[in-house]
């Protein structure tokens, strides 16, 4: 349960943060990662125990967070669908009522948001977004904490999405609101974000349908696979839509002189991204990934250090 006297919190979106709380909570992520690169350990959530529910399959969510419980002094429980009365039919609000009872916190990777969602009303421990079909936001704590270290603020700079409209597009449309930077939009006719969601960023985020005039300039150049996991059916329809999408070395120059490039990973070189550019030297996909590990134990002391 939440500890006492704080009200129990959730972390479905990037927008269930303040400014305030997400700057701070990136600014303890630097400062945990700093101790183990000194092989120091700490015990912040000794005795704690977070249950990790997989219904999609994952490399670096499942890692990230069970290292980082692991780094904190707790203990990880993974579970499947197929090892859970999930996989069988139980209602989703029955296992949240038992499973909260029994864990200190609940990370649950997913397809539909309104699963997540569904958890979190009837649980009584912090619900984490591990990935839906509607939003990543875990993955943009990791983003904008690495390009916080190689480039400074990111509030103010400009960053180019270039591919499909789909939870990675969605979360970088929040953070664009929570962090206050300009967000441009490429992807090809039917396959762009949700309007919503988009009109919820206001003036921060701009559609486009050129990837060469989104780059332009930007700071930041990021994408991320054509078919989504759950969508591979696509693969063919979706390959001949983005031909014009993909992030190769003339798309790259068109950015700034000193622009990033970032991908969530796994990724399709060759498709998305051309092999120079993810294995380049503007490419910080690597130390993107590893601060999930960072981000993530922040964001678990946040929601249940006492």
């Amino acid at each position: 349960m939440a500890p006492i006297g704080r009200p129990l919190r959730h972390f479905l979106t990037l927008l269930d943060l303040s400014p305030d709380e997400a700057r701070a909570l990136l600014q303890r992520a630097a400062e945990l990662k700093r101790p183990v690169r000194d092989g120091e350990r700490f015990d912040l959530l000794k005795n704690r125990t977070l249950g990790m529910i997989f219904e999609k399959s994952s490399t670096r969510t499942r890692v990230s967070f069970e290292v980082g419980m692991t780094q904190l002094g707790g203990h990880a429980l993974f579970l499947s669908s197929q090892d859970t009365q999930l996989g069988r039919g139980e209602p989703v609000e029955d296992s949240a009522r038992v499973l909260s009872r029994m864990v200190d916190a609940v990370m649950i990777r997913t397809f539909e948001q309104r699963t997540l969602e569904r958890f979190a009303d009837y649980s009584r421990v912090p619900v984490i977004n591990g990935l839906t079909d509607r939003f990543h936001p875990c993955q943009l704590l990791a983003d904008v904490l690495t390009y916080q270290e190689h480039r400074g603020s990111i509030c103010g700079r400009t960053v180019a999405w270039i591919g499909d409209g789909n939870n990675m597009c969605h979360s970088y449309v929040n953070a664009a609101q929570l962090f206050d930077f300009e967000l441009r939009i490429a992807c090809p006719e039917g396959f762009g974000p949700d309007p919503d969601i988009l009109a919820g960023a206001g003036d921060r985020c701009i559609l486009m349908q050129s990837s060469v005039q989104a780059s332009e300039n930007a700071d930041l150049v990021v994408t991320d696979v054509w078919a989504s996991m759950g969508k591979e059916q696509e693969q063919r329809q979706r390959r001949q839509a983005f031909a014009r999408f993909r992030v190769d070395e003339a798309l790259l120059e068109n950015a700034a002189r000193d622009a990033l490039f970032m991908h969530c990973l796994p990724a399709h070189r060759g498709e998305e991204v051309s092999a120079a550019v993810i294995d380049g030297p503007q490419s910080v996909v690597w130390d993107e990934a590893e601060n999930r590990l960072h981000v993530q134990k922040a964001l678990l002391e946040f929601l249940l250090a006492t």
